[in-house]
């Protein structure tokens, strides 16, 4: 349950001046907003420097645009003070700690829209207000006009809005001049000590985020919205008042400080679930990696991956070694030419009822799955009963997939169509106590606040690639760069952890070393974590007693160092124990690392069991080679990592 622990609020309003500014608590981010030749702006800058320099606000509307004949009515003051308590996550608590400004424009036609902003020591989000304008008619949102004008030009890392489905693109750097539309989240190295991410939070039923940009005569560079368009080319369609999501930004002396702060997921609401004593963090494993290995297949047949005896064996394992849910993809029909997709009935050679209870029996759950192909009206049919089914069963989690090209086969999945179609299956799940697992999403907002059943998705190019892709797979420097990127959206199902580099296409494996995959498991952030390969490939494997030691949910979150796309080095604290974990891993480079240890507690003596690259580790040429050493630490001291080329080094801290 989210508790506030502490609060302060306070409001008042005036008549605007020219411009109106509003500062962050600490005085570091101040934006300025106003109107300028009618067009109204907001401009930002940090630590007295002019970061955004005067951006447009407003958009084009059915019968005009709005925010570009205006004028400043009335404007409003409030601030806010409050810790609350995060169900799970990277950390145990969050500080909403912010600033802020709502200022009315009023428009030549009579209609009127709010912007309101919120300043907070790690950047700002605004978010538009659009009132009844309409007395109740639908009307259209043809174009956002929102801008982000940067003052100069910059190296940014990005995938691009167009010909990258799902978002599983290699995050690329380059000028962002040079860039053409990208997806958010987008993360520029603005200067040597000054790191920008630019995303939205509190997406619900509006269009996706993108944004174009451009280079400007004074050495700029504006970044204008492109919102995710329905096939018609509407936008939005909106009736009634109208909150757009907010637009952020996080801004950071450090790339790791883009990494930890709480910006987005402070501004969503509160949980809007009461009971949440079924919520349930965990790491499982699952009958996946060995159908994109080709061992077994998702339809029935002399190789069918999710037959009773199968799962029930994946059972035993789980249940021996810790984990509390097993995946099986394939265990209903629709996987085979011309069969009808159903989420009530299994393949004849699956036993639903069985499997469960025999997991139950064993304390580990059964993860359901329920992929659609894009169908998703298919499954909105299906899932009042299905989840009811699936719950009654005792099934806790379900992994809910869309591959194709478009939702229904009409409409893009990041367009308002498709963010109505997910948050109408994580209400349902809520109401039947089902956990969700989104593949080929939107890209996520921090929306899990508010739905905390939303516990983590995929919208990344995840660890699949390394069994099948073409090109060879992930290169070295991906796993380092997601965090700074994707991971910025919040938990991601990339599914690390594959222990058997064998090839079934040449070339193509995990490009990393065995010691960079349990780092994997620290680094990138998701509360259902999946140690994703075969059970025969960890069976009498050393390094798996790293993973049945390793949580999904965490007190506290730090990065000791890291740079975006080369390494990184992320320790965390277990809920509830004095233990930490830490993950280091690096791209093609070896490296030398040195952690240092002064976040533990002062008067403890611990012991650090280091799982790390061997000497003579090598992603390319002897990627498996790796030791297991224990060292006795207290927080004056610093561990020492070697990590190999594409390698890592993995840590459980724990009090002697």
């Amino acid at each position: 349950m989210f508790i506030t622990v502490s609060t302060m609020v306070s409001k008042d309003v005036t008549v605007c001046n020219a411009h109106e500014f509003v500062t962050s608590p600490d005085g570091a981010v101040t934006v300025t907003v106003g109107v300028k030749s009618k067009q109204a702006f907001y401009m930002v800058s940090y630590q007295g420097k002019e970061v955004v320099c005067p951006s447009r606000l407003g958009f084009v509307l059915t019968d005009g645009e709005i925010g570009t004949r205006t004028r400043v009515g009335a404007v409003s003051r409030a601030s806010k003070d409050e810790t609350w308590q995060q169900l799970w996550g990277e950390e145990d608590t969050a500080r909403n700690h912010y600033n802020e400004l709502t200022v009315n424009y009023k428009e030549q036609t009579g209609h009127t829209m709010q912007v309101v902003f919120r300043v907070f020591n790690d950047g700002f989000g605004f978010r538009y207000i659009l009132p009844d304008n309409y007395k109740g008619k639908e009307y259209m949102i043809m174009e956002e006009l929102t801008e982000f004008h940067l003052v100069h030009d910059a190296q940014a890392w990005s995938i691009p809005s167009n010909h990258t489905e799902y978002f599983e693109g290699i995050y690329t750097q380059d000028l962002l001049s040079k860039k053409d539309t990208v997806c958010t989240p987008l993360t520029i190295e603005y200067e040597p000590n000054l790191f920008l991410a630019i995303h939205e939070a509190a997406l619900e039923d509006y269009a996706s985020l993108n944004l174009t940009p451009r280079a400007t005569k004074n050495g700029g560079v504006r970044l204008s919205t492109a919102l995710t368009p329905w096939q018609n080319g509407v936008k939005v369609y909106a009736k009634g008042e109208k909150k757009s999501p907010w637009r952020t930004m996080i801004i950071s002396k450090t790339a790791g400080g883009l990494v930890t702060s709480n910006l987005m997921l402070n501004l969503n609401e509160p949980s809007k679930i009461d009971d949440t004593s079924w919520i349930e963090p965990g790491r499982y494993i699952g009958i996946w990696w060995s159908i994109h290995k080709k061992q077994n297949t998702w339809e029935m047949g002399p190789t069918h991956g999710a037959t009773t005896q199968n799962v029930k064996k994946y059972m035993d394992f789980a249940a021996r070694h810790g984990f509390s849910g097993v995946l099986a993809e394939g265990w209903n029909p629709g996987w085979g030419k011309g069969e009808k997709i159903s989420y009530l009935q299994s393949y004849p050679d699956f036993d639903m009822e069985e499997v469960c209870r025999y997991g139950l029996s064993k304390g580990v759950r059964f993860i359901g799955h329920t992929e659609t192909w894009g169908n998703a009206q298919l499954l909105e049919s299906q899932m009042d009963a299905a989840f009811a089914w699936f719950s009654k069963m005792g099934i806790r989690a379900v992994k809910t997939g869309y591959v194709g090209h478009l939702l229904d086969g009409k409409e893009l999945a990041k367009s308002q169509y498709g963010i109505r179609h997910y948050r109408r299956v994580i209400e349902c799940a809520a109401k039947h106590h089902i956990m969700i697992d989104n593949h080929e999403p939107a890209m996520p907002t921090g929306i899990q606040r508010t739905w905390p059943n939303l516990m983590t998705q995929e919208g990344v190019r995840g660890q699949e690639y390394n069994a099948w892709d073409r090109r060879g797979g992930n290169p070295p420097a991906h796993t380092v760069t997601l965090p700074f990127t994707r991971g910025l959206a919040g938990p991601t199902d990339f599914t690390p952890a594959i222990f058997n580099f064998s090839e079934i296409v040449p070339g193509t494996h995990p490009h990393s070393t065995l010691a960079k995959q349990l780092g994997e498991f620290v680094v990138i952030y998701s509360p259902l974590q999946m140690a994703a390969d075969a059970i025969e490939n960890y069976e009498g494997q050393p390094a798996l007693s790293f993973i049945e030691s390793c949580p999904t949910t965490w007190s506290k979150t730090i990065v000791p160092h890291g740079e975006i796309g080369k390494y990184i080095t992320i320790a965390r604290k277990e809920r509830g124990s004095d233990r930490w974990f830490i993950g280091s891993i690096t791209n093609e480079e070896a490296r030398s690392i040195d952690v240092l240890l002064n976040f533990l507690d002062a008067d403890a003596t611990y012991r650090a069991i280091i799982y790390e690259d061997a000497a003579d580790a090598d992603y390319e040429h002897n990627p498996y080679a790796m030791t297991i050493r224990q060292v006795v630490v207290t927080s004056k001291d610093t561990l020492h990592l070697q990590l190999a080329r594409s390698g890592g080094a993995a840590v459980r801290i724990e009090k002697r």
